[in-house]
Parts: structure tokens; C-alpha cells; sequence
């Protein structure tokens, strides 16, 4: 099989751009329900998942990591377009039957990795098409849980990027890049959000449909304002951090952000935001946004002590109902927080004074001096 030159790898003007195959009847979202009735998550649907596979054009695989070897289980159209390979050739393979040999191992390290730990990442590949055509592929990789917790599967997004590659001049390529991804990311949040408004009515479960929606939003909020710094690998914390709380002191008058000029690695950003919308959101329920009269302030800062360095945030409360007892730690905020951090490697710690939350979160940011 003759392979290309990497180096020339882009999108041929006698086949259709990616963005242009429109899938009409794809069969494979149906036959791999089929295939897993044991397998459901919360806030899904079923036939939405089989309009949402079928008709979108980008391309998705999942793959099984309790299986050996971690083979392909799903495949849409899209995928199969992207490479050029029917599904019964990709079904029961390994990703990196999709690699050759100008393929760099760095990208495929963090893939390993990120597997390993149960993390998402997204990185640049050079893939192979079934042809032998080089293209190189944007891929987002995440783990899906089942409502025990337990991991069914990964699931892996590729976007052909060939000729993005192929044009970029340095930061200003690199840039409009993310405007693209910002503008797929916000669609991609709609979509998300409008699946789950219609479950939660349907089930009945519309405060539960709520709740994950504001979760939703806050990481969109997150990398909406970072994703132009995105291509250096650091965002400046700042930013990220005024996105996700603003919306909480529409005024202006209860909140204090202190800490400018820290930068983060990117992959922390759904961390830092989650934890910090868990916080806002107990703060205007329970803590000091309740009464109107109370105040929060955020202050961050690098720790350089041991390594690697950590970004430290500390959260104080001031002016809320008086606290008397310590809170409840099994709800849903808590936990979602205390896996977030851990999955992260880093710690959070909570003391109860009389007039408000004290919190302590600490982040790994890495040996970069930013």
C-alpha cells in the first residue's frame, strides 16, 4: 500500500469535503442499540441517539476498554466516510489500525494516557485512509459511564484538519482554528442541552434536566472565552474564572476576583469550572448569594513548593445565614466536585465558619513557569 507524503496530506479536490456528505439512512446507531439493550445512561434517549448518529457529520466511534485490546464497537457514517473503510472492516479493530508509519508518538502517548486515567483529551494525529491517503485527525477522546459509575466505553470524535495544517501560518492559523472549534463547541453545547431539556419533559425528571443543563452551561461559558488561547496550551485562569461566575453577581456587587495573570494548562479549565459553578451554585442556594446581603471573594495563586506546581483558589464566603451544623457531603455538588479534583490530582478543603464557607482547591499545573 503506497502512503503519501505527510507533508501534502490534504483534502482532494475529487472527493466531497467532509463537511459536505450528508448521511441520510445510516443503520449503525440502530444495530449497536440493538446489539447493547443492557446499556443505558441517564438522560438519554434512544432514538435520539439514533437521529443524533446517523444525521451528524461528524465523525464518531466508540470503543469497548473492557474487552481486550479495546476494540471499535460503533462506528457511524461519518467515520466510515472519513476513512474509507466499510464496517465490518473497522468493528472488533483497534484504533490504531488507522495509524502508519509517519504517525508521531507523542499524540499517541497522551492518547495512552488519558485512557489509563479515564480523562478526556484532545490531540493532532496523522491517520492513514483505507486508500492510503494521509489526513490529519483532530481527535477528542472521553470515557462514558454507566449510572453506577462503572466505564462502558470511550468515546472518540474525529475531524479531518488536513487542510487547516496545510495553510497554518503559525498563531494566526491557529487562532482562526479555534473561532471554528468554539463555534462546533457552542452547537455541540445546544445540542447536548436541547437533548436533555426534552428527556427531563418527557421523564418528568425537568429540576434533574435543569440542573445538569446548568452544568452544562457553566463549561460552556468556561471555554467559550478561552478557546482563542487554546493553542499555546495555557489560558489565563482570570478569564476562565470571571466567565463561569459572572452570570452568579449580575450587579457587580457581590463578588471579588483577585489573582490576574496566572495561566493554566487548558485540560483544567472543565475542572476549575465545574468545581467553581458546584460552589456558586451552593453558594445562591444555601451559603452567601442566598440572603442578598452576603459577599464571596476568589483569590488565586501559583504554589511553587514541591513539584509539580500547583494553582491554589481559595473561596470565602462572608455575610451568609449563619452556618450551625456542617452540610450534608453526600449530595450531588459534593461529589461531583471531589471527583472532578481527584481525577485531576489535586485536593479541596472545606472549613465551616460561622458566616460562610472557607475552601481550599488545589490544582497541578504542570513545570511550565507561567
Amino acid at each position: 500500500m503506497n502512503r503519501e507524503d505527510p507533508k501534502n496530506a490534504k483534502m482532494r479536490t475529487d472527493r466531497p469535503a467532509q463537511a459536505d456528505v450528508i448521511p441520510r439512512h445510516d443503520a449503525a446507531p440502530g444495530q449497536f442499540r440493538a446489539d447493547h439493550p443492557g446499556d443505558s445512561f441517564s438522560g438519554s434517549s434512544g432514538v435520539l441517539f439514533e437521529q443524533a448518529m446517523a444525521q451528524t457529520r461528524m465523525a464518531i466511534c466508540l470503543t469497548d476498554p473492557n474487552q481486550p485490546d479495546m476494540p471499535i464497537v460503533f462506528a457511524n457514517r461519518a467515520f466510515r466516510n472519513l476513512t474509507g473503510y466499510e464496517e465490518e472492516e473497522i468493528i472488533g479493530r483497534n484504533c490504531r489500525f488507522l495509524q502508519g508509519p509517519d504517525t508521531d508518538p507523542e499524540p499517541i502517548e497522551k492518547i495512552r494516557t488519558a485512557i489509563e486515567t479515564e480523562d478526556v483529551t484532545v490531540v493532532e494525529l496523522l491517520n492513514y485512509r483505507k486508500n492510503g491517503e494521509p489526513f490529519w485527525n483532530a481527535l477528542h477522546l472521553g470515557p462514558i459511564y454507566n449510572d453506577a459509575g462503572e466505564l462502558l466505553y470511550f468515546f472518540g470524535s474525529q475531524w479531518d484538519v488536513s487542510n487547516v495544517r496545510a495553510a497554518r501560518a503559525q498563531e494566526h492559523t491557529a487562532r482562526e482554528m479555534a473561532r471554528e472549534l468554539s463555534h462546533r463547541m457552542k452547537n455541540l453545547f445546544s445540542v447536548i442541552t436541547g437533548i436533555v431539556n426534552i428527556t427531563g419533559r418527557t421523564r418528568g425528571i425537568t429540576a434533574e434536566a435543569q440542573e445538569i443543563n446548568e452544568r452544562i452551561q457553566a463549561l460552556g461559558r468556561a471555554y467559550e472565552t478561552t478557546l482563542d488561547e487554546a493553542s499555546t496550551g495555557f489560558i489565563e485562569l482570570n478569564t476562565a474564572i470571571r466567565s463561569i461566575l459572572a452570570p452568579h453577581d449580575p450587579d457587580g456587587e457581590h463578588l471579588t476576583l483577585d489573582g490576574n495573570g496566572l495561566s493554566v494548562p487548558f485540560a483544567l479549565i472543565s475542572g476549575i469550572g465545574l468545581v467553581l459553578h458546584e460552589l456558586a451554585d451552593n453558594a445562591k442556594q444555601h451559603g452567601a448569594w442566598s440572603n442578598g446581603s452576603g459577599h464571596v471573594k476568589v483569590a488565586w495563586e501559583r504554589q511553587n513548593g514541591d513539584s509539580p506546581p500547583n494553582v491554589v483558589i481559595h473561596w470565602t464566603e462572608t455575610g451568609g445565614p449563619p452556618v450551625t451544623t456542617q452540610p450534608d457531603a453526600s449530595g450531588t455538588g459534593h461529589i461531583v466536585m471531589d471527583r472532578l479534583i481527584r481525577i485531576s490530582g489535586g485536593t479541596i478543603e472545606r472549613d465551616w465558619h460561622e458566616d460562610g464557607l472557607r475552601a481550599r482547591i488545589e490544582f497541578p499545573i504542570g513545570t511550565k513557569n507561567r
